[in-house]
């Protein structure tokens, strides 16, 4: 499968993310109760973050999912973990459907990971997730993710892991 990426237009893109992280599937997004006009004010601040950064994944440009990339010595984790030069942090959530295709979302995990190590800067790519999200749990160790340990977020219980670029062509056979 091959997907685009384009950065997110909050006013644009607004209505469709909020159709996306209130759906039940995006529980781990915490934004079930969120209104439209918070989840757009949420992607401006993102927006206007020299830190943080927003893109929608398309196929055949159609939104598919979102991605979320940020500098974790200055977003996510500070305080949490020692951030290492070359460390980028991620979120990624896949668009909610009636009709799954099976092996969509490994697709869209590896298509993250790649379009995240394409900068040379990018040694390690470091995620937290929700230590109940089993189901991303297994993609991330898919793609090459080794949990480091459990630690606590102020909204979560997050498991702490890391893939270096290595790990990641390892687990996938993708060249980065």
């Amino acid at each position: 499968m091959t997907f685009t990426f384009r950065s997110v237009d909050p006013p644009k893109d607004g209505e469709l993310l909020h159709s996306w992280v209130t759906h039940p599937k995006a529980s781990f997004w915490m934004m079930q109760d969120a209104k439209p006009e918070d989840v757009e004010g949420a992607y401006r601040q993102i927006a206007a973050d020299e830190h943080h950064h927003a893109y929608l994944g398309l196929r055949d440009g159609e939104p598919v999912f979102l991605m979320e990339k940020y500098d974790p010595a200055h977003r996510e984790l500070v305080g949490l973990y020692e951030p290492a030069p070359g460390d980028v942090g991620m979120h990624f959530l896949v668009a909610p459907t009636d009709t799954p295709v099976h092996g969509f979302t490994r697709a869209v995990i590896t298509a993250v990971m790649a379009r995240l190590f394409e900068d040379a800067a990018v040694r390690r790519v470091v995620v937290e997730p929700d230590v109940g999200n089993k189901a991303v749990h297994a993609l991330n160790q898919a793609v090459g993710f080794v949990p480091e340990r459990e630690i606590q977020k102020p909204e979560k219980r997050a498991l702490l892991s890391f893939c270096t670029r290595e790990r990641f062509a390892a687990a996938t056979g993708v060249a980065v």
